[in-house]
């Protein structure tokens, strides 16, 4: 099923059912791609404006960077999908010899790599979320700096959340160099973007308060 083809309904109903896909990962990637295209939308509202005509070109590539990566964050719905129907899969299958088990485990641990690649993709592009918002409050039109407050927020919560899928798979693989090096990225995303999302917030309730 193409998720990101699916209606905000149905999107939101088969999240709720008892469907190994979509789960926490790619409702992370969407809540991005929403902070994102608000961010973007701040663009929309800006150029054209004779009032911010000298930042009309940098406003104009800040929004080709959010588009393409509420693009690629679009994708990255339908690919944590695909990544975690091949691990749930793997926790099915039989254990009751010891070859049974060894395959389990082989394929699990490759399973959870997959499946652990996504979210860091997806905490990355948040990141870049949240970087590109507080370009949009600097620059953009004041009468939206609310948006990309808003923005910031949406890829804030979609950092911490993708990061939960991280740890969760992490904790499971017997690579501990792998996992540890997963979750130091992860821990470095989260210390440096969650404070630098509470600054745009801060930045935008002291403009609009």
């Amino acid at each position: 099923m193409a998720f990101i083809k699916e209606s905000c309904e149905d999107f939101v109903q088969v999240l709720a059912s008892k469907e190994p896909v979509p789960g926490g990962g790619g409702a992370s990637a969407l809540v991005g791609a929403v902070g994102t295209a608000l961010g973007t939308m701040v663009g929309s509202l800006t150029v054209g404006k004779k009032k911010y005509q000298a930042v009309e070109t940098e406003v104009r590539d800040l929004m080709d960077q959010s588009q393409k990566l509420q693009s690629e964050l679009l994708q990255l719905v339908q690919q944590d999908a695909e990544v975690f129907a091949p691990l749930a899969q793997a926790y099915g299958m039989p254990k009751e010899t010891q070859e049974q088990r060894e395959e389990k485990s082989a394929v699990m641990e490759q399973a959870l790599k997959a499946a652990c690649e996504v979210p860091l993709a997806i905490m990355e592009k948040c990141c870049q979320g949240i970087d590109l918002c507080g370009k949009f409050a600097d620059k953009g039109s004041a009468m939206a700096i609310s948006d990309a407050g808003a923005g910031a927020v949406f890829c804030r919560a979609a950092l911490a959340s993708a990061s939960l899928n991280v740890y969760i798979n992490t904790k499971a693989m017997k690579d501990r160099e792998y996992a540890d090096t997963a979750d130091r990225k992860a821990d470095e995303m989260l210390k440096d973007y969650l404070e630098k999302a509470d600054r745009i917030l801060e930045q935008v309730f002291s403009a609009i308060r």
